[in-house]
């Protein structure tokens, strides 16, 4: 509802944040992702809970998002902007490399 009425409003996209997943390196909400993705037209945003590559490719794949967002993994250093970008060009998501 929450995500309707800042639409409603004129938002212009949405950054989604669990905060139950934040930090854990676990993956994204991908059930509230998908949720928030079916209830609105306008860009969404997943962050909160990227541990690796694949878990972006599935809030993008799978839960719909359009974009995400990721901090922990590159600043401690686990993977790379490039080879995340490459991983995700391979599983068919545009990127700019």
């Amino acid at each position: 509802a929450w995500a309707k009425e800042v639409e409603r409003l004129g938002a212009g996209e949405i950054v989604l944040t669990s905060m139950d997943a934040d930090g854990t390196q676990a993956g994204y909400d991908l059930e509230i992702t998908r949720a928030v993705r079916e209830a609105v037209s306008i860009p969404l945003v997943a962050s909160g809970g990227a541990g690796c590559p694949q878990h972006m490719a599935d809030a993008i794949l799978k839960a719909g998002a359009d974009a995400v967002l990721a901090a922990g993994i590159f600043h401690f250093g686990q993977y790379t902007i490039r080879e995340t970008k490459e991983y995700l060009h391979r599983c068919g998501i545009p990127v700019r490399l």
